[in-house]
C-alpha cells in the first residue's frame, strides 16, 4: 500500500507545475492526502460518487476520479476547478497514482518473496518458479548484511534505509522484526571480503549520519552463488550479529566469516559449558580474578604471550609481570606462557562470557 506521505509528495508535486489543488480519498472518504488551504466537506459526495458507475464526475466545482487497484476501487481523487485544464491534470495526476499502486504492488510482493525466503518458508519449485515472475535473477551473487538498530522502525525507515543505500533495483531491503533491517546486495563476480567489508563501513557511515544512532551495528554472512542459498547468508549474518555482542563488543561491523573460535563455543550446550569451567577451574570461574590480574592476562594475549611486549605496554618491569604469571599458575594450575594452557584459559574466558550472555536472555 502506498503510504500517505508518498502519496502527499506526489500532489504536491503536481500542484507545483499545474497550480491545481489535489485531494486524495480512501473509500470511505477519510482524507488520505491534500493540498486544499481550507478544510471542505466533501464526505457524502465521496460516497455518493464511490457507489456510481461514473469513473469520473463534476461534484461541488471539482472534478472527481476513480483510482482502482485490479477492479478494486482503491482512492478517490479530487481536482479543483471545472475547467478543461483541471480536468486533464486530474487525469494525469490519477494515472500516475495508478502507476504508483502497480509499482508498490509489486515491491509488496518481491518483499514478500525475499522475506519467506529468508526464513526458509519457500518449497525449492516455488522459489524458482515465483523468482521467474518477478523477474528476479536466480544464479547472482549475493550476500545478506543485517543492520542493527537501537529503536523500533516502521515502514517509513525502510523507505528511508532504501534510499540512502542507493535504492538499487537489483538490491532488497526488508524486514523481519522490529529492530533488524536486512539488506540482500547482489554482488558483481569480483566482489570478494575487501569490498564486502568496505560496504559494510560505507553502510554503517551514511546511516548513523542519517540517524544519528551511534549503536547501530551491522553483521553480513557468505557470499552465495544462487538464490536458494540466500537464508544460508541471512542465517549466518544473523549468527555474526548474536556472536558479535558476546565476544566482539568493540567491533561495530562483524563478518562470520571472521567469527572464529567464538562461532563454536556459541553452539555449546550450557551444561556443557558448565561442566568445562568446573573441571578446569574447579569451581572457580576465571571472570573471579581482580582487575590487575584479568587485565594482565587480556594484554599478555593482546601480545601473542610476548613477555616483554606485555610488561612495556603495562609500564611494568618484566619481573613483576612473571610474578603474577606464575601467582596464577598457582591458583589455577595453568601456565599462560604455555600455549596449551594459554589456549584453555583463553577458550575458558570465552565461555563465561557466552554463559553470562545466555543468562541475561533468560530474564
Amino acid at each position: 500500500m502506498i503510504t500517505n506521505q508518498v502519496l502527499l509528495n506526489t500532489i504536491e508535486g503536481l500542484k507545483s507545475i499545474s497550480r491545481i489543488d489535489f485531494c486524495v480519498f480512501d473509500t470511505e472518504a477519510k482524507v488520505l492526502a491534500s493540498t486544499f488551504g481550507e478544510s471542505r466537506d466533501f464526505e457524502s459526495a465521496i460516497l455518493s460518487f464511490g457507489a456510481s458507475p461514473a469513473d469520473s464526475q463534476v461534484i461541488q466545482g471539482c472534478q472527481f476520479f476513480k483510482i482502482f487497484d485490479e477492479q478494486q476501487l482503491e482512492y478517490i481523487l479530487l481536482a479543483g476547478g471545472e475547467s478543461d485544464d483541471a480536468y486533464m491534470v486530474g487525469k494525469i495526476a490519477a494515472f500516475q497514482i495508478q502507476n504508483l499502486l502497480v509499482a508498490y504492488k509489486e515491491r509488496f510482493d518481491k518483499d514478500n518473496f525475499i522475506k519467506n525466503l529468508l526464513m526458509d518458508n519457500l518449497l525449492l519449485v516455488d522459489i524458482y518458479n515465483r523468482a521467474k515472475k518477478l523477474h528476479i535473477d536466480t544464479e547472482v551473487k549475493r550476500v545478506i548484511f543485517i543492520i542493527e538498530t537501537s529503536h523500533e522502525k516502521d515502514s517509513a525507515a525502510l523507505d528511508n534505509v532504501r534510499n540512502l543505500l542507493g535504492g538499487k533495483a537489483k538490491d532488497f531491503v526488508t524486514a523481519v522484526d522490529e529492530r533488524n533491517i536486512i539488506v540482500v546486495k547482489e554482488l558483481s563476480e569480483k566482489d570478494g571480503s575487501r569490498e564486502l567489508a568496505r560496504m559494510a563501513k560505507e553502510m554503517l557511515t551514511i546511516l548513523r549520519e542519517d540517524s544519528g544512532d551511534e549503536q547501530m551495528h551491522i553483521a553480513y554472512g557468505t557470499v552465495v552463488n544462487d538464490i536458494k542459498e540466500v537464508s544460508k547468508s541471512y542465517k549466518e549474518a544473523k549468527l555474526a550479529l548474536d556472536v558479535g555482542k558476546i565476544f566482539y563488543v568493540e567491533k561495530d561491523i562483524v563478518a562470520y566469516s571472521s567469527l572464529g573460535i567464538g562461532r563454536l563455543i556459541y553452539q555449546l550446550p550450557l551444561p556443557l559449558c558448565k561442566m568445562f569451567i568446573k573441571e578446569i577451574f574447579e569451581g572457580k570461574s576465571p571472570d573471579e580474578f581482580d582487575e590487575e590480574t584479568l587485565a594482565t592476562i587480556n594484554k599478555f594475549f593482546e601480545n601473542s604471550l610476548n613477555v616483554s611486549e606485555t610488561s612495556r605496554q603495562l609500564y611494568i618491569h618484566r619481573n613483576t609481570l612473571v610474578y603474577r604469571l606464575d601467582k596464577l599458575q598457582k591458583s589455577t594450575g595453568l601456565d599462560l606462557r604455555v600455549f596449551e594452557d594459554a589456549i584453555t584459559f583463553k577458550i575458558a574466558l570465552m565461555v563465561v562470557k557466552y554463559m553470562k550472555y545466555m543468562e541475561t536472555l533468560e530474564y
